[in-house]
């Protein structure tokens, strides 16, 4: 059974949780990424930064580009993963927490990321990525 260490990401590019939405979205686009683990100065994981966050919290609401990353990111209970965490685990977990990028942590470190992604292009997991997928991706309706 494969575990996370076979398929994950492990360079992953974090910021630091002093600086900025403009320093992260300047990361997010040179390394053509979605999210960016957020840092303490210990380098153990605080939150996780999206573009999205940065869309809704930051410029949507006209706030200045050099606001810090903690005011926008998810802060509370990060979903997390292990290194020796079986991959369906895995799926299950990002499932059942409506999650698509997985940040793989030890010693409280993080050490990779896994996104959905990663699964699907893996033949043997495609079903695990399906079903994960459907789990997420629930039908909204635009607001009126």
């Amino acid at each position: 059974m494969a575990q996370l260490r076979d398929i994950m990401t492990s360079n992953v590019v974090t910021v630091n949780e002093t600086q900025t939405v403009q320093e992260a979205a300047a990361l997010m686009s040179e390394y053509n990424i979605g999210a960016i683990p957020v840092v303490n100065n210990s380098k153990q994981i605080v939150g996780i930064v999206t573009d999205r966050d940065i869309t809704l919290r930051t410029t949507a609401q006209g706030e200045d580009p050099q606001t810090p990353v903690s005011e926008v990111m998810t802060a509370q209970q990060i979903v997390q993963g292990t290194p020796d965490m079986d991959v369906h685990q895995a799926a299950d977990l990002m499932a059942e927490q409506q999650i698509r990028r997985l940040p793989v942590v030890e010693n409280g470190q993080i050490v990779g990321m896994v996104a959905l992604g990663d699964l699907a292009v893996q033949n043997q997991y495609a079903n695990e990525a399906e079903e994960a997928l459907q789990s997420i991706s629930t039908p909204s309706a635009p607001q009126q």
